[in-house]
């Protein structure tokens, strides 16, 4: 039975070399198999390693938000036949806010070894960077797209953020960021502690921590930029 291994990709371009491991161009070099989040952005992952590997040998199975989880379940018939397979996210470390946790979850259900190569994680890098509790945390992904819900749900981030001594992480797709941050800034109380991770691992990467009512005055322009939010009330 062959093993199912979590390769982190790099969250900005040429970047390879600071931030993974040796571990990740070793298991590129030899898994013929590999389960996708984004096919294009894996493929050139892949041939920018330089791993001697040819791309046209390597089988890419397709794994995103809308892939039905009988078809990844078929297709890990290639680990019960003895051979390894990797899961790549199109940015970042697989089964993390990634579709790559439902290959994940089938492994574990089959008896599949999970092995989780270290990377970086945008969530985890923003958290250390932040200065907010890293001892209570929660990740709540993608809040809602409508203005109304979105502002509902801010508000109650900060509640919980004080109530529970809480570190409250959140995301935007990045060509919605400004519109996010426009709503962060009319919502919030003035004094409460937002950190902008934007970038990160860039050479342009952004890390700050200022209360809303700084961020007032010196609003950056985070229009499709990978960017990971925060609060904090502590």
């Amino acid at each position: 039975m062959g093993s199912l291994f979590l390769i982190p990709t790099v969250l900005a371009p040429g970047t390879a070399g600071q931030v993974l491991a040796p571990q990740v161009r070793e298991a590129l070099s030899r898994l013929d198999h590999f389960f996708s989040e984004n096919l294009r952005t894996s493929r050139r992952f892949i041939s920018e390693l330089k791993t001697g590997r040819s791309i046209e040998s390597l089988t890419f199975y397709e794994l995103n938000k809308d892939t039905p989880e009988a078809e990844t379940a078929g297709q890990m018939q290639i680990l019960l036949d003895g051979n390894d397979a990797g899961v790549l996210s199109e940015a970042g470390c697989p089964g993390v806010a990634d579709p790559g946790a439902v290959a994940v979850r089938l492994a574990h259900r089959m008896g599949i070894r999970v092995v989780p190569l270290v990377g970086p994680s945008s969530i985890l890098l923003a958290l250390m960077g932040s200065g907010f509790s890293g001892q209570s945390f929660a990740f709540h992904g993608y809040l809602p797209i409508d203005r109304d819900e979105r502002s509902k749900a801010l508000r109650q981030l900060e509640k919980e953020a004080l109530q529970k001594n809480q570190t409250q992480i959140f995301m935007e797709t990045p060509f919605r960021n400004n519109q996010l941050l426009d709503e962060l800034l009319r919502t919030c109380q003035p004094n409460t502690p937002l950190c902008i991770a934007c970038q990160i691992t860039a050479p342009d990467e952004l890390i700050l921590t200022l209360p809303v009512k700084e961020w007032k005055k010196q609003r950056p322009d985070l229009h499709k930029k990978p960017t990971v939010f925060l609060l904090y009330r502590g």
